[in-house]
Formats: C-alpha cells, structure tokens, sequence
C-alpha cells in the first residue's frame, strides 16, 4: 500500500507542475514577438525646377520631288549627296514629243498672226473706200444704198478682225500651255539645299506623282515641341534655352524661340513651341534627336 501511496503523491505533484507551467507557455506564445521600431523617413519630393523636352531637329525647307507628268528618265545631272541651288535641273524626262507639239503652235500662232495682219491690211481699205463713198454721197454721186454698203463692208471687216484676235489669243493659249508642259519634264530644285536620296534611274519609266528625289536644306535648324499649359504665357519670343543632342554628346548650343502656339489644345492641354538653332550647327543635323530644358513657370 505505501508505494502505491508513494507513486499517487509523485504523480499528483508532477500533474501539479504541468498546470503551473503550461499557462506561461501559452501566454508566451499568444504575445507578439517584439520589433525593434523602424523609423521611416518622410518622402521628400524633388524640386520642380524644370522640364526637358525631347523631339527631332527638322528643317522648314523639305520634300519629295515627285514627277508632274509621265515620261521616262532621260537624264539624271546630280544625285546624292549634292548641294544644289535653286532652279538648279536635277534631272530631265524625254521631252521630245512634247517639244515637237510645241514649235509646231508657235509655226500656227505665227501664221495666224500674219493672217491678222491681212485682215487689218484689208480693213484699212475698206474704211477708206467707205470714207471715198462719204464724200460721194456729199457730192449726189452715188445712192444711200452704195454709202451703206461701203459702211457694212468695213464694220463687217472689223468683227473679222476681232475673229482672228481670238484665235490668236488662243493659239498663244495653246503654245503656253505646252511650255508649261514642257518645263515639267524638267526637274528642278526648289531651294538651296542637299539631294538626300535618289528614288529613280535613267531609262526608268515614271508615273506622274512618283517620288524622284528627296531634297532638303540644311538650314536653319528647328525643333518643334509641346508644353504643359501651365507654362503658357511664360515664354518670350527672345528667349533662349540650352540646346543638346545625344547623337553629338559634348556639343552644346543655344535655340531662341521662334513660334508660340497662341492657344491651348483642349484635348491634352499642351500647346506648341517652335524654336530655332542660334549660332554653329557643329555636328547637328536634320533628323537628330535633341533635348531642350524648360525653367519652371513658377
């Protein structure tokens, strides 16, 4: 009986410490494990001290010369990369057919201005047999019925006259219009600049409307850009900015302002800035990327 008791009291005395400690392991875990506090820093927004804008250097003076008529390519006198001046020829379509219309409208204008002048000649001696029939008349020499028909006969010249005056205008008409034909198979430049590239060959075969030639100037360089609204009416027409290009990195230039958009655009709320490159153009070329920095308007 006494290890019986014996075991009882032991056994009685460890369930008694398990309910001690089984609270504190309980406790323990329910409670959060404690963090040290991480202080976090308060945002600090940068200073709005401008705007950089970006777009392509573009010329004012650039275009496709296309063909005004179908013909084939006689000739080509230049091609890429020439520098060529105004009115300087390019090229030329086959302009033989056109030319021989052409003299054969002059020959035409030619004879019927001669055939006018017979007309006057002819009107001239009909006035004066009509002034001779006057005096007739005057004298009791001849009827009314003569004097009037001496009168019809040179009013009736006159009108013949003004006849072949029309006809002439529209001959002349005729040949002016096959010079302007004539002068478009000529292909010309239309301003100083530089041949970017050359589309056709000799001997090709073109459509009117056809590309031929790219033409461009080289100067002066411009760079067209949009701004925000709020800067609107913060820009002078002398103002100037820092001018770069990330194709010719080290090179800095000077653009003034050329153009402000006198309204906003409703849809973005942007309007329109165009400015100009002042000074050297160094290694800045049309077609190049190029960043300007606008001060804030505040």
């Amino acid at each position: 009986m006494v290890p019986i008791a014996l075991g009882a009291a032991l056994l009685a005395a460890g369930c008694g410490d398990g309910k001690t400690s089984a609270p504190d392991v309980t406790n323990a875990a329910a409670a959060p494990v404690p963090v040290p506090a991480t202080r976090t820093a308060p945002l600090v927004e940068a200073a709005d001290t401008g705007l950089i804008v970006s777009g392509p250097i573009i010329v004012e003076h650039q275009v496709d010369l296309t063909a005004q008529r179908d013909g084939v390519l006689a000739k080509i006198y230049f091609d890429a990369p020439a520098r060529v001046k105004t009115g300087t020829m390019l090229a030329q379509l086959d302009d033989r057919q056109i030319a021989a219309n052409l003299e054969a409208a002059r020959a035409k204008s030619r004879s019927i201005a001669d055939d006018l002048k017979n007309w006057e000649a002819e009107a001239g001696v009909l006035q004066a047999d009509y002034v001779r029939a006057q005096r007739l008349w005057d004298l009791g020499l001849i009827s009314q019925e003569q004097l009037q028909h001496a009168q019809y006969k040179a009013e009736s010249d006159q009108w013949d006259i003004k006849r072949v005056q029309e006809t002439l205008n529209t001959a002349h008409d005729e040949e002016r219009s096959l010079e302007l034909e004539l002068e478009k198979t000529r292909i010309t430049a239309p301003f100083d600049g530089l041949i970017a590239r050359r589309y056709v060959r000799e001997g090709q075969s073109v459509a009117k409307g056809e590309r031929l030639f790219w033409v461009t100037a080289e100067a002066p360089l411009l760079m067209r850009f949009t701004l925000p609204e709020k800067y609107f009416g913060h820009l002078r027409a002398t103002q100037q900015f820092e001018f770069t290009s990330p194709d010719t990195p080290g090179e800095k230039h000077t653009a003034r302002v050329k153009e402000v958009s006198p309204v906003v655009d409703p849809s973005s709320g942007t309007f329109e800035v165009l400015v100009e490159l002042t000074g050297e153009r160094g290694s800045l070329r049309p077609g190049m990327t190029a960043n300007l920095r606008v001060e804030n308007s505040r």
